[in-house]
């Protein structure tokens, strides 16, 4: 027997041969939107990759620790707001960042704390839900600043800077999130260092959270480059005002739990 034939005759020579013709079809039947398919699938590994690559080489190194007592002084804590639970309760992660806030404070590390997070609708409040803990925690309320439309990262430097006037920070967030919160502050003119708040381990909800931040970090590049533009307001100096002057109206009655009620 041809030693063709005898290679096609073999099941495993066929099944090879059977995939390499399936795996093969759509570049066959539709070679230009194939080809156009795989170099933009190209082109968005590349962009992940740069991005992030750029984000982690930017950002300040060696700048983020564990250790309150590590942290030098500074004029304020930051502290991007993260999930509050329907029942009004903290998820873990705000709840650690704000215990690492409180810790700095007591420690007289720094001044103020800005609590800044998502507040686009009475029935859920970030920031209001950090005050709270952090005043319940013995600090003191005028030294609370919150900022209601830190809808995103880059949205909370922004403002930290450009609204309270922040000069400089200690950012008090997860180690998976410190290196684009730092990039992000130091593109708008914050000298900042970082209190990463890993106080429990994240399990499945850390590794959900690292593979968001891939993107995330492309993000961060792009509001960068772009200057993208965060909500407007009313100035509010940190380093003079009264932290109270920031809190805003109480919700109206019957506002859920998740909006905080009650001052």
């Amino acid at each position: 027997m041809p030693t063709a034939a005898l290679l096609v005759s073999v099941p495993g020579v066929r099944g090879l041969n059977s995939i390499r013709r399936w795996a093969t079809y759509p570049l066959r039947r539709w070679p230009r939107l194939s080809k156009a398919a795989i170099s933009g699938a190209a082109l968005l590994v590349l962009a992940l990759a740069s991005g992030n690559a750029y984000v982690l080489w930017l950002a300040p190194k060696g700048e983020a620790t564990g250790s309150v007592a590590e942290v030098p002084r500074a004029q304020v804590a930051i502290v991007p707001g993260a999930l509050v639970k329907p029942n009004g309760e903290m998820s873990s992660m705000l709840a650690d960042r704000v215990r690492q806030a409180s810790a700095l404070w007591h420690a007289g590390k720094v001044e103020k704390i800005l609590v800044s997070g998502d507040h686009h609708t009475w029935a859920y409040d970030e920031p209001d839900t950090m005050r709270k803990a952090l005043v319940a925690d013995g600090v003191d309320p005028r030294d609370v600043f919150e900022d209601h439309a830190g809808f995103d990262t880059w949205s909370t430097m922004v403002r930290a800077r450009g609204i309270f006037g922040v000069e400089s920070a200690v950012v008090v967030t997860q180690g998976f999130h410190m290196p684009r919160a730092l990039y992000l502050a130091d593109a708008v003119g914050i000298d900042a260092t970082g209190l990463t708040a890993d106080l429990h381990e994240w399990g499945y909800q850390g590794r959900k959270s690292s593979v968001r931040e891939v993107l995330s970090r492309v993000k961060a590049v792009v509001d960068v480059t772009l200057d993208t533009p965060a909500m407007a307001g009313p100035r509010i100096p940190i380093s003079s005002a009264d932290g109270r002057e920031s809190w805003g109206p109480p919700p109206p009655p019957g506002t859920p739990p998740a909006g905080s009620p009650g001052r």
